[in-house]
């Protein structure tokens, strides 16, 4: 085997295998949410096929014609590369979600590519070895060779390709690569088997193509759809992987429907007054439900909208209204960063509504992040955030305890059945540099839709007692969290 054609297969096996470790936690995450343990589960399966494909693909190109074990390798990662998407649109609905699911959905889905690709380079290996002279230099030439196609397929994928084509075209483009690449190097005598191989895989691509999904857009992080309301033609789901996020009437931007938006109007009523304008900066978009909500309610009000996801953007402006609310700014790009270029003392309200699958990105949840907040936010000013738990509530209880260790006054809404055995749901924090009136907080709690309750100061304390602070040297956000339906 020629020394350039070694290192292209090397080069193209390792990038393909990133290609496909990269995107397989965007694909199961509609399946199994976005969190530590999914990303842990895609690592750990690549690891592992990794492994046993330089182990298979040495021992076959011992007792083979290495050249062939190459091409037959680089056809079957193909194959498999193909049929990553349509194995987790099977099996994904059918295993449900959680850690257990994320690792078999990864493992039925891309083990069988990254094991076939990682056989490659033992294989070239062994065709490029003649002798003991010079081996020390073909075998780090070849796996530096296949490292720097790892780098590459891994910032190609991550930082060009996703924005440029949908998830099932970059698979398609990766596959068919180790298709013609496997053709290319197989022997002769092989290449009609070979031949008859990229037949089947473009019938298993047009399959892979025309598979129904559950994306209108697959952006830079999600798997992004708009679902109607049953029970109102008017009303509209945003839904991000396996998660309803946002909820907006078209037509009537006043309208709250889920329960904890209705608890953050409680907040602002509280803490404003009605109909005051009020400058705030809202960390996580989504359909910008509650800028809409200001803007008509408050009129002159401005909304700085801190959104990471410029798709999901795009997604609201094109089918949830979300274009030209008055008053609104959206920068894009993460929260954290962006909310550390905003002037100091520059506004009256801050509402915390970033999700990560169900928990609270770890670095918008800590102490040093809530000092960010703290110095935006005037004097007075109010701080809401969003918290998603089921009992115990561990996650709440650190997210409280962290929110109360840097404001004076720090109070809970949830529905009364939240914090009981069994309970949970989207529980808001409240906070501000100033005390506020428990009993009138409660009187707006009271009147939302569904009715809440309030923990007071005092038993918001006594409920997060003994609970360590969240800080960016230790935030275990997603192993606090207890997932279950969100209410």
């Amino acid at each position: 085997m020629r020394p350039a054609m070694a290192r292209t297969a090397v080069v193209v096996s390792g990038a393909a295998i990133l290609v496909v470790e990269t995107l397989a936690t965007r694909l199961v995450a509609p399946y199994v949410g976005l969190t530590l343990e999914s990303t842990t589960a895609v690592i750990g399966v690549a690891l592992a096929g990794i492994a046993a494909g330089a182990s298979l693909g040495g021992r076959w190109a011992d007792e083979r014609d290495p050249v062939a074990v190459a091409a037959l390798m680089m056809v079957v990662g193909g194959l498999g590369t193909l049929a990553v998407r349509p194995v987790v649109r099977l099996l994904g609905p059918l295993l449900g979600a959680g850690p257990y699911a994320a690792v078999v959905l990864v493992a039925a889905s891309t083990l069988v590519s990254v094991t076939a690709l990682a056989a490659v380079t033992p294989a070239v290996t062994k065709a490029r070895l003649t002798g003991l002279d010079r081996s020390g230099e073909v075998v780090g030439g070849l796996s530096a060779a296949g490292t720097l196609g790892s780098l590459a397929g891994t910032f190609l994928t991550g930082f060009v390709l996703v924005a440029l084509l949908p998830v099932s075209a970059i698979l398609l483009v990766t596959a068919a690569a180790c298709l013609v690449l496997g053709l290319v190097l197989a022997p002769r005598r092989r290449r009609s088997d070979i031949a008859k191989g990229g037949a089947a895989a473009l019938l298993l691509a047009v399959a892979l193509v025309a598979l129904p999904g559950r994306c209108d857009a697959d952006t830079t992080y999600y798997c992004a759809a708009v679902r109607t309301d049953p029970a109102d033609p008017a009303g509209r789901y945003l839904v991000l992987d396996d998660l309803r996020h946002s909820y907006v009437r078209l037509g009537d931007p006043a309208h709250l429907e889920f329960a904890y938006t209705t608890r953050f109007a409680a907040a602002v009523d509280t803490a404003f007054g009605q109909g005051r304008p009020v400058d705030a900066v809202h960390i996580g978009g989504g359909a910008l439900t509650m800028p809409r909500w200001l803007a008509a309610t408050r009129p002159g009000s401005t909304s700085t909208v801190l959104e990471l996801d410029p798709g999901v953007i795009d997604l609201g402006v094109r089918s949830l209204d979300a274009g030209g609310i008055p008053g609104t700014t959206v920068r894009t790009g993460d929260a954290r960063v962006n909310l550390a270029a905003l002037p100091d003392d520059s506004a009256d309200l801050v509402v915390g509504d970033a999700f990560g699958a169900r928990s609270v990105p770890w670095h918008l949840s800590t102490a040093e992040f809530l000092d960010e907040v703290a110095r935006v936010l005037r004097p007075g000013g109010l701080y809401v955030l969003n918290v998603i738990d089921r009992y115990p509530l561990d996650l709440v209880k650190a997210a409280t305890a962290t929110v109360d260790s840097r404001f004076a006054t720090t109070m809970l809404l949830a529905l009364p059945d939240e914090f009981a055995p069994g309970g949970g749901g989207n529980v808001v924090v409240v906070a501000s540099d100033r005390p506020l009136d428990p009993a009138a907080l409660g009187a707006a709690v009271a009147r939302s839709e569904p009715a809440g309750a309030v923990l007071d100061p005092a038993r918001t304390a006594a409920f997060t007692a003994g609970t360590p602070v969240l800080t960016d040297d230790r935030a275990p956000v997603d192993q606090l969290i207890t997932t279950g339906p969100a209410g």
